[in-house]
This record gives C-alpha cells, structure tokens and sequence, in this order.
C-alpha cells in the first residue's frame, strides 16, 4: 500500500470519528436506542412490517387493494407520531442534512459526487 493510500485512509478514518462527535450523530444515537428501548415504539414497528409484508405480497399477486394501500400508510402515521419516533426521524434527518453537507466538501475537488457516484458504477 503507497504512503498516498495510507494517508487517505488514514483521513478518512479521522472523519468518520469526527463525524461520531457530531451533535447531529449524537442525538441521532440517543434517540434511536429510545426508539429501540420503547415498546411502543417497538409493537408498532412489528406491526407496520407485518402490514407492508401483507400489502407486498398482495402487490405482487395483484391482490393489493386501495383499502390495503391505506391501511399500511395509516400504520405508517401512526409509527410516525410515536413521540420517540418523531425524535429519531428529526433527528435522521438532521444527520442526513449534515452528511450531505460534508459529502459536497468532500467530492468538490473531485468534480464528482463522492457519496453518490464514486463507489458506483455504469452510473449515465
């Protein structure tokens, strides 16, 4: 491995422990082991999964109905208005914000979409 190779991953080992140090990661973290310690949180979640399974299989047999379609998205809301969960979702999408700003940092210089493209391939 070329000294260049070493420093590079060397940086990028540094980044993503900044990136742990993030008050955007660090709430993402608390609030998603309250998502996983909540049992509510957790039943509803068993249940939308249960509902989308059902409502995937219907879908690919063509017995999928609007009233199964409504029935999942009305699970889905409901999830999404667990207090806990709203926290971990926000929270989500702070990271998401955050880590979108850093990955344009990042692939600036590389006139490339380091997130996006650079692992990819065939991408038109």
């Amino acid at each position: 491995m070329s000294i260049e190779t070493s420093r590079v991953e060397e940086l990028g080992r540094e980044l993503g422990e900044a990136i742990t140090e993030l008050p955007e990661y660090e709430t993402f973290e608390r609030t998603q082991k309250a998502v996983e310690q909540s049992e509510e949180a957790q039943e509803k979640i068993d249940e939308f999964e249960q509902i989308r399974q059902e409502f995937m299989l219907a879908r690919q047999t063509g017995a999928a109905t609007q009233e199964d379609l409504q029935e999942l998205q009305q699970t889905q809301e409901e999830l999404h208005s667990i207090p806990v969960m709203e926290e971990y979702l926000e929270a989500k999408d702070e990271l998401a914000a955050r880590l979108a700003a850093i990955n344009d940092v990042i692939s600036e210089p590389l006139e490339v979409d380091f997130g996006g493209e650079a692992g990819g391939c065939c991408h038109d």
